[in-house]
């Protein structure tokens, strides 16, 4: 091999590129006036692109890209109203190392599960490794759908909600209440993965069927936090938000799993 072949494959490693764009794209947040990461949620949020990146090439970063800009963007509706009422994110929004690993470690290990499966691939392996890829890119997908949807549903439902009840006994509670829901939440956080998946069937990761199931994974994901939130949330100091956030993506991304395997399984016994 060539030194000019060797030069040409590292300057174009998938790895190379994705240290370049995340220092670059990631310096851009660090001097914008508006906060949307930490200085330690910068460099978490480095990590997370590199390894999407490295694992999903442009597709995987598209998906995660939208996620981070559409969710902080969506975080800051009504902001005064809602930091009147106490029931703002901290820090005005500004995602922290924990944000970041709390919103997208189901999506990393997907993608983790993608780059060592892909590695593996061999001959007797290619048919179930090509299953398994596709299975996981829908995880990937439903994952940060699920995510999207939860705060799309929350903040809008702190802005908005005219009515909020709780998810297990439909009783009145005000806005910001843990495990509650409203309609004007609700909607949103279906759209929100609507559009989620939707994205993710554009860039190639998901079928046009995928977009569906994707969307009902990530409203079963939603409404298990809702329950969580309602009944055992207050209970447990160590149940934080973060961690709430890993069950409920990777409820949703596992609901999809699901409910793929068993449409492809009807569809063969029809």
């Amino acid at each position: 091999m060539s030194i000019e072949t060797i030069i040409n494959i590292n300057l174009w490693s998938p790895w190379l590129v994705a240290v370049v764009l995340n220092t670059f794209l990631l310096g851009l947040v660090y001097i914008a006036p508006k906060k949307l990461l930490t200085p330690s949620g910068i460099f978490h949020a480095w990590c997370l692109g590199i390894i999407i990146w490295g694992s999903l090439g442009w597709p995987g970063y598209v998906i995660i890209g939208f996620y981070f800009l559409l969710g902080s963007a969506v975080t800051r509706i009504g902001m005064a109203e809602k930091q009147a009422a106490g029931i703002a994110e901290k820090r005005d929004g500004a995602r922290g190392p924990e944000n970041v690993w709390g919103s997208a470690f189901t999506a990393a290990l997907s993608a983790l599960g993608i780059l060592i499966i892909s590695s593996l691939e061999s001959g007797e392996l290619a048919d179930n490794s090509r299953l398994f890829v596709n299975l996981l890119k829908l995880a990937y997908v439903a994952s940060l759908a699920t995510k999207l949807a939860d705060t799309c549903g929350s903040e809008v439902g702190k802005a908005y909600g005219r009515h909020t009840f709780l998810i297990t006994t439909w009783q009145a509670v005000p806005r910001g209440t843990e495990g509650a829901i409203s309609w004007e939440g609700t909607v949103a956080g279906v759209l929100a993965s609507i559009l989620m998946a939707g994205l993710g069937w554009l860039v190639g990761l998901i079928s046009l069927p995928g977009v569906l199931i994707c969307t009902v994974g990530a409203f079963i994901g939603t409404n298990v936090e809702s329950l969580i939130g309602a009944t055992l949330q207050t209970k447990y100091d160590w149940l934080t938000n973060e961690i709430v956030n890993v069950i409920n993506t990777l409820v949703g991304a596992i609901a999809s799993v699901l409910i793929a395997l068993a449409v492809s399984f009807v569809t063969r016994l029809w």
